[in-house]
């Protein structure tokens, strides 16, 4: 693990209390600071809460909203439920892979999108939906894809 993922690690367990407790905010943290959860990170965190490293990684690979993979910025779920799929939820994922030259879900060379398929985003009305990060892009079009993703580019540029 770099020097600085260490370090960015150390700071985030220094604004939590050392109980077991906190280990699901304390890797929410480390997720949203380094994209995913390194595997030293993980140690670091085990030692710290003084917690058997096989428990942290349990629940590290249990909730869906935990990588141990590295993850772009902006994380977009594309959903493939029965209501989006019949409305045209395989040809919006096919669209943003495209967008992002993709061949397939995955991330981003830049890492600044990951693209996830998933079963149920429970929008069902408002199919197709895509979500990416907090935001949920409703009725889907091919041809508003762009755009939302364009949004997101300026929003990292403007930072």
């Amino acid at each position: 693990m770099a020097v600085d993922t260490e370090k960015k690690v150390q700071e985030i367990l220094s604004h939590w209390e050392e109980h077991r407790e906190n280990l699901i905010p304390i890797l929410q943290d480390v997720q949203v600071e380094c994209y995913h959860l390194p595997q030293n990170a993980l140690r670091q965190i085990a030692s710290n809460l003084a917690i058997p490293l096989k428990d942290v990684f349990h629940v590290a690979t249990f909730y869906n909203c935990f990588s141990l993979e590295p993850r772009g910025k902006h994380l977009i779920q594309v959903c493939l439920g029965t209501a989006c799929h019949v409305s045209g939820g395989e040809r919006m994922l096919e669209k943003i892979c495209h967008e992002l030259r993709l061949p397939l879900p995955g991330t981003s060379d830049d890492y600044e999108f990951t693209v996830r398929a998933v079963r149920c985003l429970g929008c069902c009305g408002l199919a197709p939906v895509m979500r990416v990060d907090h935001d949920t892009h409703a009725h889907l079009a091919q041809g508003k894809i762009r755009g939302i993703l364009n949004r997101y580019r300026r929003a990292r540029k403007a930072a």
